[in-house]
């Protein structure tokens, strides 16, 4: 029941998510507000909707473990499941230098993580503020420099005002309920089995809300359309840490798993390092990275429930 439970919150999230991207983009629209501008906000924070509604609820729900597992978790995934995947699919050549720069940021950020955890410091409130900054200095940068994707815009329709602001509503709505219904049965799957809350995070969690990226590699990777795929990955993860970690923080004091501290945290660095290499190397992600990265990933899990 609780593995259903699990599978029907994310559904719910997953739907909720996508209610109020559409929502937002027929509204944006209908008020005259420029696609670039909707972009932004679609690109940076739609596809992060479902991680950030389930730290929020872990969070608050106190069970931060979960909500850090699911960005760690969610940031491996991102890099050596949804890339490996992609890439295996179809190799995405002419890496770009602000790709590589946005590689080196996640491991910037990833030491930093370290460093928090090995001097025992907390998020809180003003570790939020500051990554909040930093995320909105990076997005700035971002949009300067036009490296977003904005073409799934496009493809959004367009609502009376009315039900624009229904679906606005209903999604709001369905992350809340979702979020409940996922954090959960994940909690209770972790109680049953006797699985720590941080492995479930990293895998079940992690895995769940990273689904809808990794169906959009795989559709690009088929429609041989990955020119951004990895610069949204990438985004994605620097988001996930800036912005939902720094939000998350606003509303209660956690910390870093230990058990993540001397595992987790060195794979999600590790594994950024070994993209990074490839792509200042090679200059390209081809199906050996894809093949290579598939198989730590499948390692990685297997080594967290053994």
């Amino acid at each position: 029941m609780d593995f259903i439970l699990l599978i029907v919150g994310l559904v719910i999230l997953t739907g909720g998510a996508e209610f109020i991207v559409r929502g937002s983009v027929s509204l944006g629209k209908k008020l005259k507000i420029s696609l670039f501008a909707i972009g932004v906000v679609v690109v940076g924070a739609g596809t992060s909707l479902p991680e950030l509604a389930s730290s929020l609820e872990a969070v608050i729900s106190n069970h931060s473990d979960i909500a850090v597992g699911a960005i760690v978790g969610s940031n491996i995934a991102n890099i050596i499941l949804i890339m490996g995947a992609t890439t295996l699919l179809c190799p995405i050549s002419g890496v770009t230098q602000n790709q590589i720069n946005q590689s080196i940021l996640n491991i910037i950020i990833t030491f930093i993580l370290i460093l928090m955890s090995l001097f025992f410091i907390q998020f809180n409130f003003i570790f939020g503020i500051i990554s909040l900054l930093a995320l909105t200095i990076i997005m700035i940068s971002q949009i300067k420099k036009g490296s977003l994707d904005f073409s799934e815009v496009d493809d959004k329709g367009e609502y009376p005002i009315l039900i624009s602001l229904f679906l606005i509503l209903v999604g709001i709505i369905f992350l809340i309920y979702g979020s409940k219904y996922f954090v959960g049965a994940a909690v209770n799957i972790a109680i049953i089995y006797g699985v720590p809350e941080s492995v479930v995070g990293a895998t079940l969690v992690a895995l769940g809300t990273s689904l809808p990226e990794l169906s959009v590699g795989i559709l690009s990777a088929i429609r041989r359309k990955v020119d951004f795929a990895l610069g949204n990955v990438l985004g994605s993860n620097i988001y996930n840490i800036l912005g939902v970690m720094g939000i998350s923080s606003f509303f209660a004091n956690f910390s870093i798993p230990s058990s993540m501290v001397h595992f987790d945290l060195y794979v999600m660095t590790a594994v950024i390092i070994l993209i990074t290499l490839f792509m200042i190397i090679n200059k390209r992600l081809g199906r050996t990275y894809g093949i290579l990265s598939l198989l730590i990933y499948i390692g990685y899990i297997f080594f967290l429930y053994n």
